[in-house]
Order: C-alpha cells, then sequence, then structure tokens
C-alpha cells in the first residue's frame, strides 16, 4: 500500500509542507501570529507558555515546541522569541534543525521591537515559503505513516461505532508495517488493567498502570478526585454513566493489536506498532501532544460533535451518531452511524474510513482544514510561578 508525501531530509515522510512560525514564548505569539499573516501557506501556533516556568515544566514545553517543528508535515520552521523567556529560542531552533530542514530564528529584543522584528521575520519566512513550494510528493510506503486517534464529545454511540471504527483502522495500519497511537490517561481509568493485558512486555504494562495510578494521585493532591470531572456534562447527556463505561468505550480506539510501548507527553514512538501516550484528557492537549510525537494525521471520534483541528496535521473527524452528523455535517468529514443504523458492519466502515485516510494522506482537505480549525493548547506539568 502507497500514499504520496513529502520526503524529509532525515527520511521522515510528511503529508501536508507547512512553514511552521513557533513563539517561544507568549510575549512573541503576537508577533509569530503577523508574520504568519503576511505569508500564504505559513501557519504560526498560539503558545501560551515559556516563560517563568521551572524544572519538569519547562522542559516539557521546550521539547513540545520542538517536537512540533520537527513533525515531517512541517517544510521549514521560523523560531521567535523575545529574548528573555525561559525557553531557548536559539536552542529550539538548532534541536529542530538537525532535522536538515530549514530553520531560522529572531528575538524581538535584538530586532528593535515588534515593527522591526515582524520585518525581519516576514522577509525570512518569505524566501523560506519559495524554498518548500518547490517540494514535491513522492510515491512512499503505508508504513511510513504515524497516525494518531482522538475522541471528544463522547456518548453511546462513541464505545459502539465511531471507536471501533476507528480501531480497526489503528490495527489496518499496523498490520501493514505502520504506527498507531492513543491518548488521554484519564480515560483509561476503570479499564486500564485489560489494556495493559496486551502490552508486549511485563514493564510496558507496569507502566501502562503507573501513568494512570499517578494521574489519579495527582488530581488527590489538589484534593479533588477524577471521577468529579469523569465522565463531562456532555458524556452524561449523551448517555454515558460512569468513568468506567467511558473508559470501556475509549479502549476500542487502540485496535486489537499489541502495545509496544507508552511514551510520556510528545515523545516519538521508537518502532512500528501501538503506542499510548501519557496525555491529559483535553482534546487539543492530547493532539498537540501526538502530533509533537510526530503524527502526521489524526482520526478523531467524537458522539455529540466537535469543530476541533491543528495547527499542521490534518484532523478527520468521525462519528457513530447520525443525528450528530445531520447537525453538524459542516465539521464532520466521516459518518458511521450505519453501524447503529444496522445498515453497515464495523468492517465495512472501517474500510471505507481507511480509504479516507489515504485521500487525507494524498493532500484531501479535511473540513477542519478547509474551515481554518487550528486549535491549540500545550500540556503544564504544574502551575507558572
Amino acid at each position: 500500500m502507497k500514499f504520496k508525501g513529502f520526503v524529509r531530509q532525515n527520511g521522515k515522510v510528511g503529508i501536508r509542507n507547512h512553514l511552521l512560525v513557533i513563539p517561544s514564548s507568549v510575549c512573541a505569539s503576537v508577533v509569530a501570529e503577523r508574520i504568519a499573516s503576511h505569508i500564504e501557506g505559513a501557519v504560526a501556533i498560539p503558545n501560551q507558555h515559556g516563560c517563568c516556568q521551572i524544572g519538569g515544566d519547562l522542559e516539557l514545553i521546550k521539547n513540545t515546541l520542538i517536537g512540533l517543528g520537527k513533525n515531517p508535515n512541517v517544510g521549514a520552521v521560523l523560531v521567535v522569541g523575545l529574548g528573555c523567556e525561559g525557553v531557548p529560542t536559539e536552542n529550539v531552533a538548532a534541536e529542530i534543525a538537525k532535522t536538515g530542514k530549514l530553520v531560522d530564528y529572531i528575538v524581538i529584543q535584538h530586532c528593535g521591537g515588534t515593527l522591526k522584528a515582524e520585518e525581519k521575520g516576514t522577509r525570512i519566512a518569505r524566501q523560506m515559503m519559495q524554498e518548500i513550494c518547490k517540494f514535491e510528493r513522492e510515491e512512499v510506503d503505508i508504513s511510513e505513516l504515524l497516525l494518531s486517534i482522538e475522541c471528544g464529545g463522547s456518548d453511546t454511540t462513541s464505545g459502539l461505532a465511531s471507536n471501533p471504527v476507528a480501531g480497526y483502522v489503528s490495527d489496518k495500519i499496523v498490520e501493514l508495517g505502520g504506527t498507531s497511537m492513543f491518548s488521554e490517561t484519564t480515560e483509561l481509568i476503570g479499564a486500564e488493567h485489560l489494556f495493559a493485558k496486551r502490552a508486549v512486555t511485563k514493564e510496558v504494562g507496569e507502566k501502562l498502570l503507573y501513568i494512570v495510578k499517578r494521574c489519579e494521585e495527582k488530581a488527590k493532591t489538589m484534593g479533588v478526585d477524577m471521577r468529579g470531572g469523569q465522565p463531562t456534562p456532555g458524556n452524561i447527556e449523551g448517555g454515558i454513566s460512569t468513568i468506567e463505561e467511558k473508559s470501556l468505550g475509549c479502549i476500542y480506539k487502540g485496535g486489537t493489536k499489541p502495545l509496544q510501548g507508552v511514551l510520556e507527553y510528545g515523545e516519538e514512538p521508537q518502532g512500528k506498532g501501538l503506542y499510548f501516550m501519557d496525555t491529559p484528557g483535553q482534546d487539543i492537549e492530547s493532539i498537540t501532544g501526538m502530533t509533537a510525537g510526530g503524527s502526521q494525521v489524526v482520526i478523531f471520534t467524537t458522539g455529540r460533535g466537535t469543530p476541533t483541528g491543528s495547527p499542521i496535521a490534518p484532523v478527520i473527524k468521525i462519528t457513530g451518531n447520525p443525528e450528530t452528523y445531520k447537525n453538524m455535517e459542516d465539521n464532520i468529514d466521516f459518518n458511521c452511524g450505519t453501524i447503529v443504523e444496522g445498515i453497515e458492519s464495523i468492517k465495512d466502515a472501517g474500510e471505507r474510513l481507511f480509504n479516507l485516510l489515504i485521500e487525507v494522506c494524498n493532500g484531501k482537505m479535511t473540513k477542519a482544514e478547509t474551515l481554518r480549525h487550528r486549535e491549540f493548547g500545550m500540556y503544564k506539568l504544574i502551575s507558572t510561578f
């Protein structure tokens, strides 16, 4: 099985060819956005962090920014810093440059303020875009694909239809030599022991159980129970009654293949097969973590409906609720409500979704892309001091 993608200097394959403008802190976000607005095809991420953070929290933000720049959907990167933030602008640029792609950086304080930085950055970005526009798609094997799967706004049809269909596609990608991952540690609670049985080693299974326990204990240190926020009000209105019920439906996203490893937030898989990434339950932060880990495309299941997209990875929205599809057809790409209506099997819907996935990898835009949904958020370990 083949698709056509952009082969990068380090051998990774992108399905999009973005010029990414990365602000190293919130103080540089406006300038980054203004630079991107001048260049057709450029995308800026609205970083709200990067300053006054310490320890692991600072490292997490820095590494996530680096991971986003390294994502193979990105053809070139301009990093924009203020000059006094905690995240080192030059270091972020240098780490991304190890991929061999076009990378440069500017510092607002060194440029002499907003207007001069915007002018300099725009000139650099214009030159970069002219270079990466020369890149052409090449035929590559589907084993080069790293698929990520997310769910949000779940209802009873999610566990019955859309998540199993996503799991079917996940299995097929793995069978063809590719890689798949899903996330949201909070949505393993109550089902983690079942998923851990699929781990390829005892150590992998123990790590999965550990991250779930760590998640619950962190909540308890703040005097709250995870079950107070899960299932969400929307989940309950959609017919989900307990966190365990939600989790049992969520793990269907991971299909049936063995669990090869458990990743920290934004960590890139070092092999092929199925992986789980430790992320919060917030959809956008989870997608950001998986794209920072190298994912080129996202399948997003939703029962209630959501318009969520991503700055650098196409997000394919699917629902198992036929009423939700009718209500939010402008946002949702794929209806597998045919399963609950008795019209189609999970396998048949899975094959349709797989074919759509290949079309998106070959360049077809998702509805989130056409509507310019570029939601973005990064996970924080601790509060800012």
